[in-house]
């Protein structure tokens, strides 16, 4: 409060300190107005306060557990971060990432603030290498390549884009391509329409609109307010079938709970027993809502209402829709898919240490295995995926990083 008072009387009214709104400010400020929403900024960094959790979490080996807990998010049953929260970690996005390591394994101090802005967010960027193999060992790290967006394009059968996975095709270029009806390449032909076909693919995936496209940060990578209607009626116009996914999925949910009769949409079945809707995924799992209720929602329609853990982890009624259930749908099924690709991988002889989201991380002898033999085994397919083309890419490291 005293802060927001300052900055006031300083000629920089503003409704809240969060990241977004401090970020929109600095647009703007000079001066010592600009100095302090820096220092705010640098100072708020929770990032920063993990190297404590990561004292407190390491055993007397050195090493860390329990940092993964299963099927900690209720709604999906994907794994979630715990202690150190490794889900969660800041990108490195430093050029000099090791000579910038170096001097703080090594405690130099002077050195790293003659050398970068700030030490802070330095500090934070460097959280991922604390992590790192064992001694005489070095890390394979993998990850799915673009797992939701294919996930989604099979159960909805959007054959276009699954004939661009399958043929290799660079997934931000080919979907505004199909937005644009002109050729894009990366850095060729029309390459400043893969901005917009990238920003459509993170944001239109599950139903959002213009907001959603704001939300991730449309209006910050140099798009107009005037550009992002006009790239949502894009994307549904290249996207017919996923377009046409959210409303099959709502209507088969709304059937199942009114009917008390299942339902079966493609690889999906709703069904609904002792007060809990269900989903049965293709793997044989299965989504629970539970004590699911029929309304109307603020636009006139049907909405779908169940209990589960709201704002504050407390236990109330939340809202959901058809693009909400797809999104659940298609993350539980890219959980799936990782729990089957680290069972092969673990099959074959690797170590897996850690995972995030899609990706995995192996601690591994420097002399045997490879990347491409953990990437191949990640790309196999599931008997329950038939048809669902996957792909994985990977590197080496001696610590933990971002390729």
């Amino acid at each position: 409060m005293q802060l927001k008072e300052w900055l006031t009387t300083h000629d920089c009214p503003i409704e809240s300190l969060i990241k977004d709104e401090v970020e929109t400010a600095l647009e703007t400020a000079t001066g010592t107005v600009k100095e302090v929403l820096e220092l705010r900024g640098e100072l708020a960094k929770s990032s920063v306060k993990k190297y404590q959790a990561m004292q407190t979490a390491r055993c007397h080996d050195g090493r860390a557990r329990g940092l993964i807990q299963f099927y900690g998010a209720g709604r999906t049953g994907r794994f979630a971060g715990r202690l150190v929260q490794v889900q969660n970690l800041p990108r490195n996005y430093l050029p000099d990432l090791t000579q910038a390591r170096n001097l703080v394994t090594t405690g130099n101090g002077e050195a790293l603030e003659l050398l970068y802005d700030s030490v802070p967010d330095t500090l934070s960027r460097l959280i991922r290498t604390a992590f790192i193999p064992s001694p005489g060992n070095r890390f394979v790290v993998a990850d799915f390549s673009a797992i939701e967006a294919r996930v989604i394009a099979w159960l909805a059968g959007e054959e276009t884009t699954l004939e661009a996975f399958r043929a290799g095709k660079e997934l931000y270029c080919e979907t505004a391509s199909r937005m644009f009806g002109v050729p894009v390449e990366k850095h060729g032909a029309n390459s400043e329409l893969r901005q917009k076909g990238k920003i459509a693919v993170l944001a239109r995936g599950y139903g959002g609109s213009v907001g959603a496209l704001k939300a991730m940060g449309a209006l910050r990578m140099g798009l107009a307010e005037s550009e992002l209607k006009p790239i949502v009626d894009a994307w549904r116009a290249a996207n017919p079938n996923i377009v046409q996914l959210w409303g099959d999925v709502d209507e088969a949910a709304i059937a199942t709970m009114s009917t008390r009769q299942p339902v079966e949409l493609g690889q999906l079945k709703f069904s609904y027993e002792a007060a809990i809707l269900f989903t049965a995924l293709p793997s044989g799992r299965c989504l629970a809502y539970v004590k699911p209720q029929l309304g109307e929602n603020r636009f006139g329609g049907t909405s779908i209402t169940y209990r589960g853990l709201t704002t504050g982890r407390k236990w109330g009624r939340l809202e959901t829709y058809g693009g909400k259930l797809v999104e659940n749908i298609v993350q539980a099924i890219a959980r799936d898919l990782l729990v089957h690709a680290m069972h092969l991988v673990a099959q074959a002889g690797f170590r897996i240490v850690m995972h995030a989201h899609d990706e995995i991380i192996i601690d591994h002898p420097t002399n045997a295995g490879s990347v491409e033999e953990v990437c191949q085994l990640m790309s196999q397919t599931p008997p329950w995926a038939a048809g669902l083309p996957l792909d994985a890419d990977g590197y080496e490291c001696g610590f933990y990083r971002k390729d």
